[in-house]
């Protein structure tokens, strides 16, 4: 189990109001789509399609939604327009939790590999280096010493947020002047951090994404400076995406997944926009586990991503 794992009535709060604009967009839409008919047909379900393509979910896993609606009315013979969020939510929870990916841990630290050192990626403003911060004060509360490397040396802005979110949660910071070499900065963070018996460290790496190349380069060769200090590192390699960019978060995440080895996602900004249903299809697309979602600015408000609490946010109880 992670340590962010438990989900009480204030996680609950947070969740629903994160998404009330998804929530709201995706019900205004049904509501359409069934207006005149009492049960579920072909109409409808046509119209429903067009619902999640247009709420973000994306066309793979809409036609998988839509096959599997399509065989529960015709096994039950008549399904009524009423019943239809409820079976959505059900398909749509069923689907998620089939797709073989842990639900609801957040990162677990084994004992054995100490520091666990997090690599984050992803493409500048999805929210990155606001993502390190609230993961590192989640850890400090954990009970657990925590590292930042800032190495995204090529943009002073990158550096000094987050030393502010360093100063902010309390914990040290490895920074080089700009234009360093980031596998260094890398190198010396974990340096310390073992020095230090830190528990965790968290990398920031930059954002560019215009010559595939140069980034997997630099992202190769900061994980290869890494393993001299840590030879399994780095532990996981962490995407953050911006889900107010909708179709947008599924290129970079295809994108930085075949520029590197990445195996958790974090999606982020859900709180200001309609297009949370983003979340489902990346989810569902992706054999990469969606580990936190980001609903607001506070520090809490990075949330362990659990798929069924959030389908069910989304449609209701």
């Amino acid at each position: 189990m992670g340590i962010f794992s438990f989900f009480g009535k204030e996680k609950k709060e947070t969740l629903d109001k994160g998404l009330s604009k998804t929530k709201e967009n995706v019900f205004t839409k049904i509501t359409k789509a069934i207006a005149g008919k009492s049960k579920v047909d072909d109409d409808v379900l046509d119209n429903l399609e067009e619902v999640l393509i247009t709420s973000d979910v994306g066309v793979e896993t809409t036609l998988k939604i839509i096959d599997r609606i399509e065989k529960r009315v015709a096994r039950d013979k008549y399904v009524t327009t009423s019943e239809l969020t409820a079976i959505l939510r059900d398909e749509i929870a069923n689907l998620l939790m089939e797709n073989n990916t842990q639900d609801g841990d957040g990162f677990t630290l084994p004992e054995d590999k100490k520091p666990y050192v997090i690599m984050v990626v992803g493409v500048n403003g999805v929210g990155k280096t606001t993502t390190i911060g609230k993961l590192a004060y989640q850890f400090k509360k954990a009970g657990k010493s925590v590292y930042l490397g800032a190495a995204d040396t090529f943009r002073a802005a990158a550096v000094e947020q987050l030393v502010i979110w360093s100063e902010r949660v309390g914990v040290p910071i490895v920074k080089q002047k700009m234009g360093s070499d980031p596998a260094s900065v890398a190198f010396d963070t974990l340096s310390s951090a073992k020095a230090n018996n830190a528990d965790v460290v968290i990398i920031d790496t930059a954002g560019r994404l215009h010559n595939k190349i140069n980034l997997m380069n630099e992202l190769t060769k900061i994980k290869n400076v890494m393993k001299k200090v840590i030879p399994d590192a780095p532990h996981e390699i962490l995407l953050v995406l911006d889900g107010s960019t909708g179709q947008n978060a599924f290129e970079q995440a295809k994108q930085f997944t075949a520029a590197t080895e990445v195996n958790a996602l974090a999606v982020t900004k859900l709180d200001g926009t309609a297009k949370g249903g983003v979340v489902i299809g990346i989810s569902d697309q992706f054999r990469i586990p969606v580990k936190y979602i980001g609903l607001g600015e506070g520090m809490e408000d990075l949330q362990v991503f659990r798929k069924r609490e959030f389908v069910n946010s989304l449609f209701g109880e």
